[in-house]
């Protein structure tokens, strides 16, 4: 085994938010190691959207309506799946979400929300132009494709509400502003929302590894072993990694879905409950394109242009993090996708490649000091924004440990409010 190594702060996870922290604390002087079993980016910063969403200011909450339980509760719908054996571990988060999608505390939580997302795009365009990856973003937004009249309206009321409350841009589309946008989605849609504040990622692993090289390049070293070993040592922590053992004054969470893993033999035990999802990459027909991400607001799905190719990507499906894959919403919603652009083409990936968000039931990540662990501190719990704000608790998070002003009040995001 090689020879112990030292550190001011040890980040355990190397995904996109990770990294983002790991970049921050050096930056900031703190000299820092990234921790993981894995290569950075291949959890689930891997298979998500890529886009960094400055609209995304309402949070998914817990539907109201008594029919649209009803069908969640039959399985019936495309964006949402659960497996019958998950049941008895939802109750307890499941009841907390509903209590928080209550309307008068979803819009305060919405408010919280928002503080973080009106950094994402300024935080991510500042570390992508320091790291040299700025190719790897494009402008323009993403699109709400709307089938029926009904369902625009409803869209264009949500847009306008972000627009008043939180300044969030959007254009409204009729079916024909949307088919000039899109000209390889089918005609006789009725239109669509475009969000126009919102960058799209072409290849989120790439963008998380150009994050690990600048800290490498500032100084950051990278270590592979498992976090489990995690322990006290005296005033500060220790890992044991695959070849040498790691001492720091301080450690960071970062595990996403896999956090309580750690945290819990450490006597904190949120309720985070996990979203899975699933995609698949196509070859587009001829010279078909996609100009940019689009959602389709009747199934809940999203096609995305990638340098891998057109990326589908399914909705949330409650199942076991580490339980074996189940992709059924691919199915379903895989003919919608080439109904909605018949030249999407043939399967490109051999695999389909499935991925964990961490979800908590305030809808708020969990970012800030570990209770009764001095020197332990969270940076998980993000939901489907991890991508959008990595950057951003990295900023944060690291501006707390060193004693900084951080960019928002970070009190809505303590882990002692669980």
């Amino acid at each position: 085994m090689a020879a112990d190594m030292q550190a001011d702060v040890v980040v355990l996870g190397a995904g996109i938010v990770g990294v983002s922290i790991a970049v921050h604390l050096q930056r900031l002087g703190r000299q820092t190691i990234l921790f993981d079993r894995r290569p950075a980016g291949e959890g689930t910063s891997f298979g998500n959207a890529g886009i960094i969403q400055r609209e995304a200011v309402f949070p998914h909450h817990f539907p109201r309506d008594f029919r649209e339980l009803l069908s969640y509760a039959f399985n019936s719908k495309t964006e949402a799946r659960y497996h019958l054996s998950m049941l008895p571990r939802l109750l307890r988060p499941f009841a907390q979400y509903w209590h928080h999608s209550e309307p008068s505390r979803y819009r305060a939580i919405a408010r919280d929300y928002a503080r973080l997302i009106a950094h994402c795009v300024d935080d991510h365009r500042e570390l992508a132009a320091e790291a040299g990856a700025e190719s790897l973003l494009r402008d323009g937004g993403w699109t709400i494709a709307c089938e029926t009249p009904q369902s625009l309206a409803g869209f264009l009321k949500t847009a306008e509400d972000s627009r008043r409350e939180f300044g969030v841009g959007f254009r409204a589309l009729d079916g024909a502003a949307l088919s000039a946008a899109e000209p390889h989605l089918r005609s006789g849609l009725a239109g669509g929302v475009q969000w126009t504040d919102p960058v799209a990622v072409l290849e989120p692993v790439a963008l998380t590894r150009a994050y690990l090289a600048l800290f490498e390049k500032l100084g950051g070293r990278f270590a592979y072993g498992d976090a489990r070993t995690l322990t006290r040592a005296g005033a500060g922590w220790a890992v044991t990694g695959d070849e040498t053992k790691i001492s720091a004054r301080e450690a960071v969470v970062a595990l996403g879905a896999w956090s309580p893993i750690v945290t819990k033999p450490l006597g904190y035990d949120p309720p985070v409950f996990v979203k899975r999802g699933y995609h698949m990459h196509y070859r587009p027909d001829g010279n078909a394109v996609l100009n940019h991400p689009v959602l389709d607001a009747a199934n809940g799905y999203m096609l995305v242009p990638m340098n891998q190719g057109i990326r589908l990507t399914t909705g949330a499906e409650f199942a076991d993090r580490d339980g074996p894959p189940t992709p059924v919403q691919l199915a379903k919603v895989e003919p919608l996708a080439h109904k909605l652009m018949p030249a999407l083409g043939q399967r490109i990936d051999s695999e389909i490649w499935m991925g964990a968000r961490p979800c908590t039931p305030d809808m708020l990540p969990i970012i800030g000091p570990a209770p009764r662990q001095p020197g332990l501190w969270f940076g998980f719990g993000h939901g489907h924004q991890g991508l959008t704000l990595g950057p951003t608790t990295g900023r944060m998070l690291a501006a707390m440990m060193t004693g900084h002003e951080p960019v928002t009040d970070p009190t809505a995001y303590r882990p002692d409010r669980f």
